[in-house]
């Protein structure tokens, strides 16, 4: 038998967004494994989070770790104010290995390439041996997008879509998709009717004070809104499946209807709400699927397939290929600018004092919730950002900080690419921009607007509607051959020269005045 003295003694680091009760390492108990988990200012500082963000992870950390010692574990939890924290992955654990003679270390593959990159260089000086594993969360590897697309100029989703359905069996029968259709997009796309009144949402009332406490001690600038006595949003696998519940039981019948819907009276409709938990890995995407369908084979009249297969193809479809697209592309596509755009976020984006409803809306919901869905990220707040021609490091910057589901893997792609269509394409094969005219079509924003939807030019025009021909008239040289809004420049192309210049002087007046509107 091998000597006690000589046995292996194993350091294991587990990151805020890797709080997965059912990974491998913690099947057994072994005296000989400690984990460790710890709040530093590197994760804190490298963008302005939104309170609720900051504090929604240290809550879900701080329970994991009590959940792990009550296993039995050997659990070490660096808090943000600890006098011996050094602020960082790599001292702190080399100053651990150091202190309990630690033999080996080991990690999970993080999803940040930031964090990658810092681990990856802090375990090549490592005079102990290492390890780094899966994090066991994934439907994809972090190669397979770029495998499967292998020679190929464009990256549809819908094909990744199709092939993950095919490679896990879902929703499928045999080689074809369940219902003979693989895709049902187009039944949703409704706009809430004026009278529905959507089901109140699930929340919780979880006390952070002592995390926001801490958070002002250590002087972390933060933004948003926080209740730290009645704190929303799960902080553990428990609550995690509780508002899990609650969504296939209570919204999944009118998910996929209503669910590019937008109204100043609703901030959650019938949205899961569980990207947290699912970017915590508190829960994972094949539970989170599996519920969904089960309850549909319960209630196949309650719960038409185009409201599950919706939901299906955000999970196993866009959060895939998002990250497939993240690692494939990675750490070139976070500097990325097809448009070149140069121009400041408004001011207003941190504060909601716009006179635009749209804007105000999604803006103040964002700083209240740390929450919003997304269309209103896309089309809202995204379409304004690209049609002002804002840089997108400024953009990622916002969306990176203000949402509570925001890590970098999922942000950036979304929005560098989705959003700003900054890739130039790799991601959507268009640029998501819109008039007041889409706006109102799917919301109810604009019927209390100070500016008027319908008005292009002069007092009260709505600045979606110059600013949209203006971008367009701007990047004709790298948009007018896409076929997809080709159309769009028919229309341009057939407008009197006197109604062009009006809404290009338009346009100009609000881009130089754009911290007024």
């Amino acid at each position: 038998m091998q000597n006690s003295k000589t046995k292996i003694k194993t350091l294991r680091l587990i990151l805020g967004d890797q709080l997965n009760n059912n990974h491998s390492w913690f099947k057994t108990v072994d005296a000989n494994v400690t984990y460790v988990l710890m709040e530093i200012r590197s994760e804190t500082d490298y963008a302005w989070h939104h309170i609720q963000k900051v504090a929604g992870f240290f809550a879900a950390m701080q329970q994991f770790a009590k959940e792990l010692q009550e296993q039995k574990h050997h659990v070490i939890y660096v808090k943000l104010n600890d006098k011996n924290n050094l602020q960082a992955f790599d001292k702190n654990c080399k100053a651990l290995i150091n202190k309990y003679q630690f033999t080996e270390f080991q990690y999970q593959l993080p999803d940040e390439y930031r964090v990658d990159k810092h681990l990856k260089t802090f375990t090549a000086n490592l005079a102990i041996s290492n390890q780094v594993v899966d994090s066991e969360h994934f439907f994809s590897t972090r190669t397979e997008l770029g495998e499967f697309f292998k020679g190929k100029k464009t990256y549809l989703m819908e094909s990744f879509y199709r092939y993950m359905r095919k490679k896990h069996h879902i929703l499928m029968d045999g080689n074809n998709p369940l219902t003979g259709k693989w895709n049902y997009d187009e039944d949703n796309r409704k706009k809430l009717p004026v009278t529905h009144k959507a089901t109140s949402p699930f929340i919780f009332s979880n006390n952070v004070t002592e995390i926001s406490n801490e958070l002002k001690k250590a002087n972390i600038k933060t933004i948003g809104n926080i209740d730290s006595k009645n704190f929303i949003w799960p902080i553990n696998r428990t609550q995690s499946l509780q508002l899990l519940d609650f969504f296939v039981i209570e919204c999944l019948p009118l998910f996929g209807t209503y669910e590019d819907a937008m109204t100043p009276n609703e901030w959650s409709l019938y949205h899961s709400r569980i990207s947290f938990s699912l970017n915590t890995k508190l829960i994972s995407p094949i539970e989170v699927i599996n519920k969904a369908i089960d309850e549909w084979k319960k209630r196949p009249n309650e719960i038409e397939f185009n409201q599950l297969e919706g939901f299906v193809r955000q999970i196993i479809g866009w959060r895939e290929y998002m990250r497939g697209i993240y690692w494939q592309k990675m750490p070139e596509y976070a500097t990325l600018n097809y448009f070149e755009h140069q121009n400041k976020l408004p001011d207003w984006y941190w504060t909601g004092k716009t006179k635009m409803s749209c804007l105000k809306h999604t803006i103040h919901q964002s700083l209240e919730y740390a929450y919003a869905h997304h269309i209103q990220r896309l089309m809202i707040t995204g379409n304004f950002a690209l049609l002002a021609g804002v840089h997108p490091d400024e953009v990622d910057k916002w969306y990176l900080g203000i949402y509570i589901d925001a890590l970098d893997w999922v942000e950036i792609t979304n929005t560098r690419g989705m959003s700003q269509f900054a890739d130039g394409g790799i991601v959507g094969t268009k640029p998501y921009v819109s008039s007041a005219t889409y706006i109102d079509k799917m919301s109810h924003y604009c019927g209390g607007c100070f500016y008027k939807k319908s008005v292009k030019t002069g007092d009260k025009a709505c600045p979606f509607n110059s600013l949209y021909w203006n971008f367009y008239d701007q990047h004709k040289d790298k948009l007018a051959k896409n076929p997809r809004i080709g159309m769009m420049y028919n229309v341009w192309n057939r407008m009197e020269p006197k109604a062009k210049s009006d809404l290009l002087q338009q346009a100009q007046y609000y881009l130089e005045h754009i911290n007024e509107l």
